[in-house]
């Protein structure tokens, strides 16, 4: 399945659950949740998948996970904070590039309107 198509998919059953949950809950009630939506609709979803840290020729394994990997192919990282701070992206970006993964999103549930919590991001 192409990629605009697995993201399309996410953000769907992402605003599916921030529509029925509302912001306010912990992450790991939104995670729950959206994986039971995606694995509804047929998309295959990896949790907490762990990401070792990658220095020189060393591979640290210090305990770094993926929230979700969906289609093997999309990174999500889940956030219910107030804001959205630059290490929150810096977070994302260094998952996909140590998980060699060329799209991800971070969804942030804690908003009115869940399109303000969510960011595409492509390496």
């Amino acid at each position: 399945m192409e990629t605009n198509r697995i993201t399309e998919r996410i953000i769907g059953c992402a605003i599916e659950v921030h529509k029925h949950l509302g912001p306010g809950l912990l992450e790991s009630a939104y995670e729950e949740c959206l994986v039971y939506e995606l694995q509804n609709t047929g998309l295959n979803v990896v949790r907490q998948r762990p990401v070792p840290v990658i220095y020189k020729d060393i591979h640290l394994d210090y305990g770094y996970r993926i929230d979700l990997l969906v289609e093997n192919t999309v990174i999500i990282e889940l956030k219910a904070v107030e804001l959205i701070s630059p290490v929150h992206e810096a977070q994302i970006l260094t998952y996909m590039k140590f998980a060699h993964k060329s799209i991800g999103l971070l969804i942030n549930f804690n908003v009115a309107l869940l399109k303000n919590g969510l960011k595409r991001y492509r390496m």
